[in-house]
């Protein structure tokens, strides 16, 4: 029998220990990822190891094939969002600077770093998951399937990298120069 607002015979109790106990979850995996968020090192570091570990693993398999495509496509998608400015120059007209006299402009990716690692981690922990399931082993022939993701990221960063040209830009900020809030330069020293 229900009560008049609506809630089962044993009240509201189930379920508000149920999302509080989400909600406390939920508040420690937030307080782990913005632990992680300056350790940008460490955090690529993990992301490497991982994808060791499950290249070994699919190596031992002998099959995931598709899962490891799939994790290709996606990884190589998120490479061209952190590799592209956020306000794309072809569709809404040059943004960067393109002469000498043009304001300065910093690059903003369309896809930040943090995301892109955040995105890609769970991605390749989602495949390793997916290993345990032989359901998600479809047979097929592998090189073809190598062949054909080498080809598309040959040809999708050739054409990133005319598209930098094009517009002068340069998505990483080594070697360029940074100034620090006092208006001095950082890092070295001209001696």
């Amino acid at each position: 029998m229900e009560n008049m607002n609506g809630a089962g015979p044993y009240g509201d109790s189930g379920s508000t220990s149920v999302s509080k106990m989400v909600q406390k979850l939920s508040q420690r995996y937030r307080y782990f990822l913005d632990k992680t968020t300056p350790h940008t090192t460490g955090r690529w570091l993990a992301l490497l190891a991982l994808l060791v570990i499950y290249g070994v693993r699919v190596y031992l398999l002998k099959g995931f094939y598709i899962v490891t495509y799939a994790l290709g496509i996606f990884n190589l998608n998120l490479l061209l969002g952190f590799l592209t400015p956020q306000v794309d120059p072809e569709l809404e007209g040059p943004t960067l600077p393109s002469r000498k006299e043009d304001e300065f402009r910093p690059f903003v990716r369309r896809l930040p770093e943090f995301k892109f690692w955040y995105s890609s981690f769970k991605a390749q922990l989602l495949g390793f998951v997916v290993t345990f399931f032989p359901v998600f082993d479809v047979p097929v022939f592998w090189p073809i399937l190598l062949m054909y993701w080498l080809v598309l990221f040959f040809v999708t960063m050739k054409r990133q990298i005319k598209h930098m040209i094009k517009y002068r830009y340069i998505p990483f900020s080594l070697g360029k120069k940074s100034y620090s809030k006092g208006g001095g330069k950082a890092g070295k020293s001209d001696k």
